[in-house]
């Protein structure tokens, strides 16, 4: 797996987002131990192994899906997204409490 340690860790991290369900940025940077959500969202930015390693699932702290920089863009995700069982509505996930995966 190519990347720096940093995005390695992230990349591991988006592995454990269960299918159906979706993290916030802030999340992954709390399961990672950092308060560098910034450095955490650049890093799923640059994720080379999208799908299979599955930044889609990864949301704005306030349920609005953000950007993808996977192929396909913001449609590609909200596709990928609701093949999963998460929809979206209005550019937010819909059900965003119960949909939202927290590590533990």
């Amino acid at each position: 797996m190519s990347g720096t340690p940093f995005q390695r860790a992230v990349w591991d991290a988006l592995k454990r987002i269960p299918e159906g369900r979706v993290t916030t940025y802030g999340d992954l940077a709390a399961y990672l131990e950092t308060r560098a959500v910034r450095a955490v969202g650049t890093a799923v930015g640059k994720n080379p192994y999208a799908p299979d390693v599955p930044c889609h699932r990864v949301v704005r702290s306030d349920g609005h899906i953000g950007s993808y920089s996977g192929e396909g863009g913001v449609k590609r995700k909200i596709s990928l997204l609701a093949s999963e069982g998460v929809h979206v509505s209005a550019g937010r996930v819909r059900d965003f409490a119960e949909k939202r995966h927290r590590f533990v």
